[in-house]
């Protein structure tokens, strides 16, 4: 098995003038920080827990990383399948519950990939890319108890030879809803 290793450093900006005095004394903003980044992460809590909307959350990072693993994961296997995609976007959504001890975890994770292809005659076989792309998916292995749910759309087929013109499609061919469950292997739970 080939290991490789990350190094982040996470820095408390939110110092007051009173540390960590009470509760309400401090601020949660922070910066996230890796040798040769382009530039620091500026992060802060969840509003719900006093932090500053305008910056990412660690709750907002995680949804991202399982986002953007699953989208490099599924454009990989879309080029090692010669399946041409020409636009790639995802809405995704996450749960997560609270306990009653304010601890908590994410108990849901929505992947909502809108995929555009070249050739409309793949359509399934890139839709099931997707489940491929789960099962591969280096973050969501390393979640035990969420679920993933993947709602795959594709909003047209684009031709590189029409200059990029979009066929239409009907929706009823495109859109599906397969779950997972992690440490299922990637086997659909419903």
């Amino acid at each position: 098995m080939k290991s490789h290793k990350y190094e982040i450093k996470v820095e408390w900006t939110g110092n007051e003038g009173n540390g960590t005095l009470n509760y309400t004394s401090y601020n949660r903003n922070h910066e996230i920080k890796s040798v040769g980044k382009y530039d620091a992460i500026h992060g802060s809590s969840d509003p719900s827990f006093l932090g500053d909307k305008s910056k990412y959350n660690p709750e907002d990072l995680f949804l991202s990383s399982i986002t953007a693993c699953h989208m490099l994961w599924y454009l990989h296997l879309c080029s090692v399948h010669k399946i041409i995609v020409t636009a790639y976007e995802d809405n995704a959504t996450g749960i997560m519950a609270e306990d009653n001890n304010g601890s908590g975890r994410f108990t849901e994770v929505t992947l909502n990939p809108t995929v555009r292809i070249s050739d409309k005659n793949r359509i399934q076989e890139a839709k099931e890319l997707h489940e491929e792309a789960n099962k591969m998916c280096f973050i969501a292995n390393s979640l035990p108890s969420a679920s993933f749910i993947i709602i795959f759309s594709f909003f047209g087929v684009s031709s590189p030879s029409s200059g990029g013109d979009v066929s239409s499609v009907k929706s009823s061919q495109l859109s599906s809803l397969v779950a997972f469950s992690s440490g299922s292997s990637g086997s659909p739970s419903h």
